[in-house]
């Protein structure tokens, strides 16, 4: 049960069980029953916009690089403050354990299964990320369920909080609405790794699977989804509000997952490959190869082939 929902079970009218106790109880604070977030200044949000851009230009930047760049551009930033603002946006360096994968003591981790595993067909591996997405006032959080294979986003959802509800809601349309994945693989991420997520995978016999800590190329698919969105949709928009926002990113994901041919899939879409209309295989190699720049794309294994039959 996540904290939001125990929060809602407190009854302020109970005659007989002061509220003090509830929230011991509860295991909740009492002071959260009466905070009320207070929004971020439109210079803070401004500048999460750029650090934004500049995390997916270069995911090795800390806090303190990312102040020292963004002084150079003219902004009022110290190291205190760009931590402060990576905190709330949910990053960090890709050397260090991002925020979005920051663990719970009490939550299992599992070991990572897809080192050195040759990916062939459709819901054989599934991964989900969370990502930032800002808008003209104010953000929002985005979780998407991709087939590895095919690249398909399965299934997606926005938040305005870090809740773990979101993603296990991403998770059940993805397997009701597709079958199961044999194995499904995320970051180690509190969300990912909250008994409610694990719960409903292990309920169908789904294999868990979670990237080391800090390995970026890990779920380097997902991370280039996030790359697409970005530049082609969000930065060129400035969403007024999370329903906009959520018209929006759905309308560019069923372009990308209907329309938009993936040169990694030899110019298919990722529907037609999910739909039967496939590659050979997809190499994981960056599992076995730490510093790798990218995973091979299916024509270049094609290509790889070739050469070695000529030869």
């Amino acid at each position: 049960m996540t904290r939001s929902e125990r929060l809602v079970l407190v009854d302020h009218d109970d005659p007989g069980l002061p509220v003090v106790e509830q929230c011991r109880l509860l295991k909740v604070a009492r002071s959260t029953l009466y905070y009320r977030p207070v929004p971020l200044r439109s210079d803070d949000l401004a500048v999460m916009r750029r650090m934004d851009e500049l995390h997916l230009a270069w995911p090795f930047y800390g806090s303190r690089r990312m102040a020292a760049v963004l002084r150079r551009e003219g902004w009022a930033v110290n190291r205190k403050r760009a931590k402060r603002l990576m905190r709330v946006m949910a990053i960090e360096a890709i050397y260090q354990k991002p925020n979005t994968s920051r663990g719970h003591p009490d939550h299992k981790v599992y070991p990572y299964l897809l080192r050195g595993l040759a990916i062939g067909r459709p819901n054989q591996v599934w991964c989900a990320d969370i990502t930032y997405i800002p808008m003209a006032k104010g953000f929002v959080y985005l979780v998407a369920v991709m087939d590895w294979f095919s690249r398909r986003v399965v299934s997606w959802r926005l938040s305005i909080t870090m809740e773990t509800d979101f993603c296990v809601e991403a998770l059940t349309e993805a397997m009701e609405r597709h079958g199961q994945p044999e194995i499904f693989n995320t970051d180690q991420g509190v969300q990912f790794t909250s008994a409610a997520f694990l719960d409903e995978l292990a309920a169908r016999g789904v294999q868990i699977s979670m990237d080391g800590k800090g390995r970026y190329l890990d779920n380097i698919f997902i991370e280039r989804l996030w790359r697409s969105l970005k530049y082609e949709e969000v930065y060129i928009k400035a969403y007024g509000s999370v329903p906009e926002a959520r018209r929006n990113i759905g309308e560019w994901l069923a372009f990308y997952n209907d329309v938009r041919p993936h040169q990694a899939l030899d110019y298919r879409t990722p529907r037609e490959v999910f739909d039967g209309e496939a590659c050979e295989h997809v190499d994981n190699a960056s599992a076995s190869l730490r510093d790798a720049p990218a995973l091979p794309t299916c024509s270049q294994a094609h290509q790889r082939e070739k050469e070695v039959i000529m030869y």
